[in-house]
């Protein structure tokens, strides 16, 4: 069946635009656009689905860049049905579910989630990237996911059989995770909130936390990701490798790369997916000429160009001071 002739009981919208529900405000239209009510809901649409018509699962689009011309499939888009949060033993959380209101709720509970405090976006994300900070990885917490796949059966997933990696899982293609289950040790809650507090300010005192972002665009070369601690090496981070290029704050059109922190691609305001997309890629090429080092795409990107896209040239304007972690 084509997704019109499906009876749902959530949201199912024809060429939705995205650019609303990107971090980073660029886009084109999808296809379809479904929000389901809950996991029934989600189950009966995907098993009704025509196979040969794709899907894509998008959480709140903090680590995403949709293509000017959009996506040509069904975007999969979970809300309120599936942002719960229950704390005991463990933590298990919809996938929905923000990261960082996953780490406060865990923390009132007198549970250590801390790391995702400051990792944007929602659960089913993090563990789809297996995100993580300060030296802690979704890998280190979770125990199993919950997940239904593109033809509408329910799955229990080990933690250990996605296969999870730096920035990286095994998570089959159209599979829409649903929620998640973490161990998470026990702690003093007022403790949990005073660290979240200093690693809070600790971010804004060094990303461009009030620019359009998506977080890191390129993964470290290091292969993992800062620790926060005092020994902790610069030199195979994504940051110190574009700044060494001379990349700090570099401009295509409307896209940059902040002088801030140099590893931030942001919108500084109408920018295309394509000039966004282009200055991520000059970055990469003048890395690789500079320093033989070839960055790896964080952030994904999805769908199709627009033809004939005026992307312009590159300026470089080095600024800012050298903040980052």
């Amino acid at each position: 069946m084509t997704p019109d002739q499906i009876p749902v009981r959530g949201t199912l919208t024809p060429g939705k635009p995205l650019d609303g529900l990107t971090w980073l405000r660029v886009g084109g239209p999808a296809d379809w656009l479904f929000q389901p009510a809950d996991e029934d809901d989600l189950v009966d649409f995907l098993r009704a689905l025509a196979p040969d018509i794709p899907v894509f699962p998008m959480g709140v689009g903090s680590n995403l860049i949709v293509r000017d011309g959009g996506i040509r499939a069904v975007v999969i888009r979970l809300g309120r049905g599936f942002n719960a949060i229950e704390t005991g033993d463990t933590v298990t959380a919809g996938a929905a579910a923000l990261d960082a209101h996953v780490a406060r709720k865990a923390a009132d509970a007198g549970r250590d989630l801390t790391f995702l405090r400051t990792i944007p976006g929602s659960i089913g994300g993090a563990v789809r990237m297996n995100a993580g900070c300060y030296g802690a990885y979704v890998a280190d917490h979770l125990i199993e996911i919950a997940a239904i796949d593109r033809q509408g059966q329910r799955h229990r997933i080990a933690a250990s059989d996605l296969n999870l990696q730096y920035r990286h899982s095994d998570l089959p293609e159209g599979m829409v995770i649903t929620q998640a289950r973490f161990s998470a040790p026990a702690g003093d809650p007022a403790a949990l909130h005073a660290r979240m507090e200093e690693q809070l300010a600790k971010r804004d005192a060094t990303q461009p936390t009030k620019e359009r972002s998506a977080g890191s665009t390129f993964r470290n070369p290091a292969g993992f990701s800062s620790t926060g601690r005092a020994d902790d090496s610069h030199d195979l981070k994504a940051w110190k490798v574009i700044d060494g290029a001379g990349l700090r704050g570099a401009r295509l059109g409307r896209a940059q790369m902040s002088p801030k922190h140099p590893n931030f691609l942001i919108n500084t305001g109408g920018a295309t997916a394509a000039e966004l997309e282009a200055l991520g890629e000059e970055v990469r090429k003048r890395v690789l000429q500079a320093q033989g080092i070839s960055l790896q795409w964080e952030i994904m990107r999805v769908g199709e160009n627009l033809p004939d896209m005026n992307v312009p040239a590159l300026a470089v304007t080095p600024d800012g001071a050298q903040t980052e972690e």
